[in-house]
């Protein structure tokens, strides 16, 4: 494919030669057009992370993922654990979608959605170089002897890296307990929210370490997500690729000689401006995060020499190799199709869910009763309703049959938010209207005036003969 030693994909970008320390990465900043578009798409995010904890739907954050309280919100529909199937559900939809994503577009969403990538490229390393200036000065400040500009610098940095970290890890728990949990953690004396503190704390020490020491070796070492390209990539899959058709054998331009060689002049700035160390035109390779750094300098390259732009550019092998156009395989059409079903399936299942869940079943050991001086058969059920919406509701059961009489045992007509009603009633039928064994009888409940839920049960008794 190029004329790159075969021996790259041996070794670790992000390692020196001998495989004993690590190699600090020092991406240069070339701002071209795709970084623009970058920026733009990663402040969105950015806001949207930030701002989606405060923002109230039907009384409900944006997005909450309390664990602990087995409570999942997302654009104010709360999902309780009698839920978890709808969970699991989309959960498996939105992987369907990431590899059919990964299939045709590659990892693109590392490299311009994945929070990871947005914090540390758009934030923190924006920081870094604010304070210790370019690659070069970066550089040379880290190799330097401790003085006392060093210790300034290296310290205002690390100060700002904590103070952004608490904030993140501020954010990121309004996500598991909900805004309002968070606001008392903060206000309210330490000592009534250890626990809140020290998870904050944790929070804050993680996000600091990530973002500060760790950086890409989350993408290229920790995440499984890059991984998995080696099984989801074909040859139609379009990358951010280096032409090495046009590009091969790379030479350096020489002012008033004409050029023999290919377009690649070797100056080594896709390298440069890398975020995981990688040189692309070794190919498609692990540590690659589609962030586009390297097109955008490679273009800026090609503007200079009065040679066409996108050397490096989103690209597919056989669009390089073969000049071929992308084309749907049927790889394509089969994750499409699973990912239709699963949608359709998800959206009807949201769509007919009920606000209030009702299981009802035959008291245990319980058959039916006559009761003969009224000429009427009885059952008896145990029911249990589980309010689903976001406030306290008032309910009545009511039975489809205008001859079916309720009585209850146990009675409870209201349900607090997130609660439990459990009730104990005979269902009552003349004996004339059993016409078998065993009846099917529906029952609609009544919740603040609507419908709430649809549930039916069987009862048994003897026909009327």
């Amino acid at each position: 494919m190029s004329q790159s030693p075969a021996h790259f994909r041996n070794q670790i970008s992000t390692l020196t030669d001998d495989g004993k320390s690590r190699k600090w990465i020092y991406p240069r900043v070339v701002k071209g057009k795709l970084y623009k578009y970058r920026s733009a798409v990663s402040y969105f995010f950015l806001a949207l992370l930030f701002a989606a904890p405060f923002i109230k739907i039907n009384g409900e954050q944006l997005v909450l993922l309390n664990v602990l309280e087995r409570k999942f919100v997302f654009f104010g529909i709360i999902f309780w654990p009698q839920d978890f199937y709808l969970f699991v559900l989309a959960l498996l939809t939105f992987m369907v979608f990431i590899v059919l994503f990964t299939v045709v577009f590659g990892r693109v969403f590392c490299g311009w959605a994945c929070p990871q990538t947005i914090f540390l490229e758009m934030v923190f390393r924006k920081i870094e170089i604010w304070i210790e200036g370019d690659q070069i000065k970066r550089k040379k400040l880290d190799e330097g002897p401790l003085t006392a500009n060093k210790i300034f610098k290296k310290g205002l940095k690390h100060g700002i890296y904590l103070f952004l970290s608490f904030f993140i890890a501020n954010i990121f728990l309004a996500y598991i307990i909900g805004t309002a949990q968070l606001v008392k953690i903060i206000t309210e004396p330490v000592s009534q929210h250890l626990s809140g503190f020290i998870s904050i704390s944790v929070f804050t020490l993680v996000f600091y370490l990530v973002f500060s020491r760790m950086r890409e070796l989350v993408c290229t070492v920790v995440c499984p997500y890059g991984r998995l390209q080696g099984v989801l990539l074909d040859n139609q899959s379009i990358i951010v690729a280096y032409d090495y058709e046009r590009g091969e054998p790379r030479a350096k331009r020489v002012k008033g000689v004409e050029n023999q060689a290919g377009d690649c002049i070797d100056c080594k700035l896709c390298v440069d401006v890398c975020p995981t160390g990688i040189d692309i035109r070794n190919g498609t390779q692990m540590e690659c995060v589609n962030c586009t750094a390297c097109i955008d300098a490679c273009d800026m390259v090609m503007e200079k020499i009065d040679r066409p732009t996108r050397l490096i550019g989103f690209k597919s092998e056989d669009e390089i190799k073969n000049k071929k156009a992308f084309q749907i395989n049927k790889r394509v059409y089969a994750y499409a199709a699973v990912l239709g079903v699963l949608i359709t399936v998800l959206s009807y299942l949201l769509i007919t869910r009920s606000d209030v869940k009702t299981t009802i079943l035959r008291a245990g050991g319980t058959l039916y009763q006559l009761r003969d001086k009224e000429k009427e058969v009885s059952n008896l059920y145990n029911a249990e309703l589980i309010n689903k919406t976001n406030s306290s509701i008032k309910f009545e059961i009511i039975a489809d049959d205008p001859a079916a009489k309720i009585q209850y045992i146990q009675k409870q007509d209201s349900i607090a938010y997130g609660g439990v009603a459990k009730l104990t009633f005979f269902v009552i039928l003349p004996q004339k209207e059993i016409k078998k064994y065993k009846t099917t009888i529906k029952f609609k409940l009544m919740a603040n005036g609507k419908v709430a839920d649809h549930f039916e049960t069987t009862f048994i008794g003897p026909p009327n003969e």
